[in-house]
């Protein structure tokens, strides 16, 4: 006996197409949710900052607003020593760290954020940044340097605020020179003195 196959009534086209829509709506929204997934709260922030009016994110990942741009042409360069008074927070709002009177700090001798911070400024500009970990106390230290401890180790996981008013820059061998013009000679000639640290040693952002 033979059996007759019963043929299978087609699919309408347009069900289909509704079929496949859903299937990327699903999808599509998959990925939204996983986006909206609370992750790394410092790359969540920064991906929010960068869009925030007047807000500059340079090719290193380096967030700045610029709040006085100050005057002139030239900004501070890795061989010069810039005059600032700063106040840096975490997002939290809490300080911690404040200049107490107009502050040295030599372009080269600070993490590589603040160092690119100060390169960006022009004499009296006042400017606002903000430094992720891996270019603040994150960054990568020297070979054989002691590893960060206490405060400076909690500090290395956080995104840096800092608002910094530059008010003066010199190339620091002219600030050498006048410094040893104003100290008084020892034996050979020597500034009193002479041989200890240099300006900028002591620990700063």
């Amino acid at each position: 006996m033979s059996t007759t196959a019963v043929p299978i009534k087609p699919t309408n086209r347009n069900v289909l197409y509704m079929l496949w829509a859903g299937i990327l709506v699903a999808i599509l929204g998959g990925i939204g949710l996983a986006t909206l997934t609370p992750g790394d709260p410092t790359l969540t922030f920064l991906a929010k900052n960068r869009r925030a009016a007047g807000v500059v994110e340079t090719a290193s990942g380096l967030q700045y607003k610029v709040i006085k741009p100050g005057t002139g042409t030239q900004s501070p360069t890795e061989d010069d020593v810039a005059l600032i008074n700063y106040e840096g927070k975490l997002l939290s709002g809490e300080t911690f760290d404040k200049s107490a009177q107009p502050t040295p700090l030599p372009v080269k001798g600070v993490v590589p954020g603040f160092g690119e911070a100060l390169r960006l400024m022009k004499k009296g500009g006042n400017y606002r940044f903000w430094i992720k970990p891996s270019l603040g106390y994150g960054s990568p230290r020297p070979e054989g340097a002691p590893p960060l401890e206490g405060k400076a180790a909690e500090l290395a996981k956080q995104v840096l605020v800092f608002d910094v008013e530059l008010l003066d820059f010199l190339p620091e061998s002219v600030l050498r020179a006048r410094m040893q013009q104003m100290q008084p000679q020892g034996p050979g000639g020597l500034p009193e003195g002479a041989g200890g640290p240099p300006p900028g040693t002591a620990p700063t952002p």
